[in-house]
């Protein structure tokens, strides 16, 4: 039989299993993690402190570029989709709320930083932060872990120190002796920031010692209202604020007052403030930064029964010990210790997001911009589910299945309170941004019902899932629905549409067959053919097709841009059939020819010209012309499963964890995506991977573990080893499912989380011989 193995070249994010799990240090498994770990040369994570799944993402910000120049996009401000970028000399501030290696940005919420003498109330320049609040900083002064990040402030000789609860950012900062010690609250710094993108803010001083208020953005998220709560440990001496906003016709009879010192209240769409202190040398000013969708209120209940006290060491430790919580859910070991660092940090990423959306008390701002209340779930955003539905999702079915339950009745929530009513794109903090195509919610619902970790009403969401299946006025679906394919002059990512539309479509036809709803899965595993629909045949590629039904002429297969697709092209795009790979190989001329096809996709020359407009790849993040950094080919190396070469899954999956990961601070290929890249990490480490989310299937790749035990919240524990594993066996000679030989290429959901062990025998030499 024909089964798998793969090398141990990982490189991705995290410390030694063999040395943690063996020595009993798996309280410690958080030291392990490798925070500071970004896309190649775009640095698209953050290393602050959070807790997992967090409100609350505190972190450095490196730079204020503005997303606009000169009335045009500023390319630049790409680099700072997540705030930080590794090689920048200088430190803005720790801003409360980031996002995890997205393409896109928003956030960076009310920005603190420390300073020692005159005030200042801009940040300057990374050329010059003497003119600003700003400080140079090194990395050799840099520490970031789990739930904690510290770093020395150059230019004024502060010591930063931050640490989190889930809603909660905890500063801590160590000044010198002075009688001009500053707290700058920055209320207009957001990431991809411009000048209107503050729509108002609101302040109140309440005493010496607790600041509320509010800031209401217009971004990605078009009507995103955060409210605060700020405490400090220490009474300040006095206060002022500047008021930003450009010229406006009329202020109201405000000028009455002087606003800019010791004034308790203060409106306005650009807000900067500062809070003075003496110090003493060595001397710790504590902070105390809560926050809420709903109101200050909230914000302060949430900072008063989350963080109590004053103790930063003991918050700091709660935190770690909830990653370590989390973390030991799967314990590896592995013959680098680099390789468990990459296994660790690739686990913490994927823990970052999505993010808990509600306070204390469950409430939270709906989409409909009305508070409502969590009844018998945690209401969860942050939701990239044009990536993450391929693999963090499954991942969570297995690893995470209270929460994937949960985030499945926060989609339904969505749903309930969309005007459209639709369930969730892309959403953020009661919005949804409609980034990407698909409606790859559906994929998460259906997944999460068919493998039994949905406590809900599934008639319920299968209807929310065909009525946004149904949304005639999203992204072409109306033609899509009459004519079987999305026009591509009428929608510039029309082929990449119609293949997404077609599994997702396929997801909701396999959740109808799971409850019996048999009108359903007629109607929607007719849809789930509409890929075809987009084939030419006399090309052997997926292709734009026009309304009139031909073929678009100008067409270039290897071309990113303008060719119909999103984030890829025809020969990557063409093999997206995850939910029926045997029709497609069939179709593209069966095994003889479709095999050659898929290994030139690895080993073909890409000029550098076909990506240069592609802001997030980088040639690190392609192999031949497979683009691992972007994610509509991720199933792709599990193809050769379906053929008559499954080895050569085993080598290219390998291939990839060597070529896409490693511990460094540009250890990713692409863009971390909210936990994507690291999900397909893990996954593929483990030896098994979700071809397509819909079904209980997983494929068999090659481990690059020893073992893993993969601790299950039904109380079961499902083991994974690897013998004979090295660097070179990266095929896989036999696979053993409980000691008896499993002669398939894959297992099923139920085998996994019913517990036992997988057993991977590994080779140096592929094993040909059929099953």
């Amino acid at each position: 039989m024909n089964q798998f193995s793969r090398c141990l070249i990982v490189t991705a994010l995290i410390g030694t299993v063999a040395s943690v799990v063996n020595a009993q240090n798996k309280n410690d498994l958080y030291k392990y993690v490798k925070p500071i770990i970004g896309t190649q040369k775009m640095g698209h994570t953050y290393p602050g402190a959070t807790v997992p799944f967090g409100m609350v993402q505190l972190s450095p910000d490196t730079d204020t570029l503005s997303y606009e120049d000169n009335g045009k996009y500023n390319k630049d401000v790409y680099r700072y989709c997540a705030g930080y970028q590794y090689d920048d000399p200088t430190i803005v501030g720790f801003s409360h709320t980031h996002y995890s290696g997205t393409g896109h940005s928003d956030l960076g919420d009310f920005l603190v930083m420390p300073t020692v003498g005159k005030v200042q109330l801009n940040p300057g320049t990374a050329t010059h932060p003497e003119n600003g609040y700003r400080s140079k900083f090194s990395h050799q002064n840099e520490v970031a872990e789990a739930n904690y990040y510290k770093v020395k402030l150059d230019d004024d000789g502060v010591l930063a120190e931050l640490t989190t609860s889930a809603r909660i950012g905890f500063h801590q900062y160590t000044f010198p002796k002075s009688a001009a010690s500053n707290i700058i609250l920055d209320l207009m710094h957001g990431l991809y920031n411009y000048d209107n993108k503050n729509v108002w803010t609101y302040v109140r001083v309440v005493n010496d010692s607790l600041v509320v208020g509010y800031r209401q953005t217009n971004g990605w998220a078009k009507n995103r209202t955060v409210y605060f709560a700020m405490s400090f440990s220490k009474p300040f001496k006095s206060y002022g604020a500047k008021d930003f906003t450009k010229k406006e016709v009329y202020k109201g009879f405000w000028a009455k007052f002087d606003q800019t010192k010791n004034f308790p209240e203060l409106a306005a769409r650009q807000i900067r403030m500062y809070f003075n202190f003496d110090t003493e040398e060595a001397e710790k000013v504590k902070i105390k930064f809560a926050i809420s969708s709903v109101s200050s209120d909230n914000a302060l209940m949430n900072m008063k029964a989350e963080i109590p006290g004053w103790d930063f060491n003991q918050v700091k430790e709660q935190g770690q010990q909830a990653w370590n919580k989390e973390l030991q859910k799967i314990e590896v070991k592995t013959e680098k210790k680099e390789d468990a660092i990459n296994f660790y940090t690739a686990m913490y990423h994927a823990f970052l997001s999505p993010t808990v959306y509600m306070d204390l008390n469950n409430e939270y701002k709906g989409l409909d911009q009305k508070i409502h209340q969590a009844k018998g779930f945690a209401n969860y955003t942050t939701f990239s589910l044009w990536d993450t539905y391929r693999t963090l999702h499954p991942f969570f079915n297995i690893i995470q299945p209270q929460r994937n339950n949960d985030m499945v009745k926060s989609m339904l929530a969505h749903f309930d309170q969309s005007a459209l009513p639709m369930l969730p794109i892309w959403s953020n903090s009661a919005n949804d941004t409609w980034c990407m195509s698909g409606y790859h919610s559906v994929s998460v619902v259906a997944d999460a019902i068919i493998k039994g970790n949905f406590t809900g009403d599934v008639n319920k969401a299968l209807a929310a899932c065909v009525a946004t299946a149904n949304q005639r006025n999203f992204e072409g679906i109306g033609d899509y629905i009459d004519k079987g394919y999305v026009p591509s002059d009428k929608n510039r990512t029309a082929v990449s549409n119609t293949l997404e539309y077609a599994y997702d479509d396929w997801c909701i036809a396999q959740l109808a067959k799971k409850i019996g709803n048999t009108e359903v899965y007629n109607a929607f595993i007719k849809r789930a053919e509409n890929w075809r629909n987009v084939y030419d045949a006399s090309i052997g590629f997926m292709r734009p097709r026009l309304s009139d039904g031909s073929f678009r002429k100008e067409f270039d297969v290897l071309e990113t841009e303008g060719q119909g697709f999103i984030e890829g092209n025809a020969w990557n795009y063409s093999l997206y059939v995850p939910q029926n790979p045997e029709a497609l190989i069939e179709l593209m001329g069966g095994d003889k020819k479709f095999v050659p096809h898929l290994d030139s996709l690895f080993t073909m020359d890409l000029p550098d010209v076909f990506f240069a407009h592609t802001e997030d790849i980088t040639r690190e993040g392609i192999i031949g012309n497979y683009v691992h950094g972007n994610e509509p080919a991720h199933h792709v190396a599990y193809l050769y499963n379906y053929t008559s070469q499954p080895w050569k899954t085993q080598k290219t999956v390998r291939m990839i964890l060597g070529k896409q990961y490693h511990n460094g601070p540009d250890g990713l290929g692409g863009n971390d995506d909210c936990g994507q890249m690291s999900a397909w990490y893990m996954m593929s480490s483990l030896g098994f991977y979700p071809m397509a989310p819909g079904s209980d299937r997983y494929e068999l790749g090659s481990p690059s573990v020893l073992n893993a035990s993969l601790n299950l919240e039904n109380g079961k524990q499902f083991i994974v080893e690897a013998k004979n594993q090295s660097a070179k066996n990266v095929y896989v000679k036999q696979v053993l499912l409980n000691g008896k030989v499993l002669n398939r290429l894959y297992i099923t959901h139920g085998e996994i989380v019913g517990g036992g062990k997988l057993t991977f025998i590994m080779a140096s030499v592929p094993n040909k011989k059929s099953s």
